[in-house]
């Protein structure tokens, strides 16, 4: 029996995305050119990141409604890198067009998905296999969390990302630092240990 649409993740992607549209309105290329908060990537880096990580989830969505087993990125990770690489230094008025395209594109893959669809499978950047119903939560995390990245303003992670997202990231705390540390952090017993990067 299929899943359906999971509509609050749906809905999530989809007021993100427009979260996202009203922060990069007006960019400037000045703005568009300098560091985000992710190491080595400007402002244009992470616009770029994530109209190409829109265009993979229509991919992946457009691939499970016609029952093919589709790799988010058909290039793999270099793929990834050298079309992030590729459109990090365009324009603002370049970088915001495409975000919006490329967003309303997710925007009509999961209005136009057959209920099916929704636990056909795909494949993530990663190798992981997964329901068309996690691409749209994984697209809803990249969304919120890249306009973060950003660096023009706080953006609070929504309940709803965190009530799924948490209890999937707690299991590997122990491997990112010390789990002597880690433990003796959570009991109150020590401070916050430093976590290694993803």
């Amino acid at each position: 029996m299929a899943l359906g649409p999971p509509t609050e993740w749906v809905d999530g992607v989809l007021a993100a995305q427009a979260d996202l549209a009203r922060t990069i309105a007006g960019l400037s290329d000045q703005v568009a050119a300098q560091a985000s908060l992710l190491p080595d990537w400007t402002v244009g880096h992470v616009l770029s990141h994530l109209a190409r990580n829109a265009e993979s989830v229509v991919w992946r969505l457009e691939g499970a409604a016609v029952g093919e087993l589709r790799d988010q990125y058909p290039g793999g990770i270099e793929q990834r890198a050298a079309d992030i690489e590729a459109g990090a230094g365009r324009s603002a008025d370049e970088l915001v067009a495409d975000v919006g395209q490329s967003s309303a594109a997710v925007a009509h893959a999961m209005a136009s998905l057959p209920a099916e669809a929704w636990d056909a499978p795909s494949r993530t950047s990663r190798g992981v296999v997964e329901p068309s119903s996690e691409v749209v939560f994984s697209r809803w995390r990249e969304v919120v969390v890249h306009h973060g990245d950003l660096g023009l303003g706080p953006v609070p992670l929504p309940a709803g990302i965190v009530e799924v997202w948490l209890p999937r990231e707690l299991p590997g705390l122990a491997e990112r630092t010390d789990p002597g540390q880690l433990l003796a952090w959570v009991l109150g017993r020590g401070p916050a240990p430093v976590l290694r990067g993803w």
